[in-house]
């Protein structure tokens, strides 16, 4: 049975700001960063769903929000204009601009560079290894090799994310606020928990920072179980 979607057109303003509204799929790890992001910064949006699965984000109107034909997108007003932005860490940058408060970037030069450097570990080191297209065409040159694949990225991103982590944790990642290496790190264990990786068990740090991170309102709201275009 398909889940009706019911967007509530009264949410989408903070103190009279504009309308947000988010492209994306339910499963998707990038997508998923994001929505920790809004939530965190406490920015109610518009939930639109773009079914990976069902190929939705090859149609052209998608396509003409991101020409990579990949997701999340997001559209707001910036100076009394309609923009439409794609690609997840450059939302990331856009929302700590035009929102800085609650900051997910720490004030300190090193630190700020450090947080970065963790998105990336996941964003670049892990993610684009994990996609379905390019799954699906190792698997079309192995069969199975796709997953192997994925499995031996996450856990060598993953494992140098516990390694650099270390000299900065606190409650989180980056001290005791959540910041957007979080925001990375939260869907990237939930991808490699589907990838049956045992998580807990090799990286024991991460599995702390994930489990205070989950205690968050804005974290556990964007958990892909708890979207609208959720299915088995």
């Amino acid at each position: 049975m398909t889940k009706k979607i019911v967007v509530d057109e009264t949410v989408g303003t903070r103190g009279g700001e504009p309308m947000i509204v988010l492209y994306n799929y339910w499963r998707s790890s990038a997508s998923y960063r994001v929505r920790i992001a809004l939530g965190l910064k406490g920015l109610p949006y518009q939930y639109v769903p773009v079914h990976l699965v069902k190929q939705e984000q090859h149609a052209e109107t998608h396509h003409s929000r991101n020409p990579m034909e990949q997701i999340p997108a997001i559209e707001l007003e910036i100076d009394g204009k309609k923009r439409l932005v794609a690609q997840s860490i450059a939302i990331l940058e856009m929302l700590e601009e035009l929102y800085p408060s609650p900051a997910l970037l720490p004030k300190d030069t090193f630190l700020r560079a450090r947080t970065r450097e963790l998105a990336e570990l996941i964003n670049a080191g892990i993610q684009p290894h994990q996609n379905m297209s390019p799954m699906a065409r190792i698997d079309g040159l192995q069969k199975g090799a796709g997953r192997e694949h994925a499995i031996f990225h996450n856990v060598a991103g993953l494992s140098a994310y516990e390694e650099r982590v270390k000299d900065t944790a606190g409650t989180y990642s980056i001290g005791d606020e959540p910041s957007f290496a979080d925001a990375c790190l939260v869907p990237q264990l939930y991808s490699a928990r589907r990838f049956e990786i045992d998580v807990a068990a090799k990286f024991p740090t991460l599995t702390r920072i994930d489990a205070a991170l989950a205690a968050l309102a804005g974290v556990a709201a964007a958990h892909p179980d708890r979207q609208p275009d959720a299915s088995p």
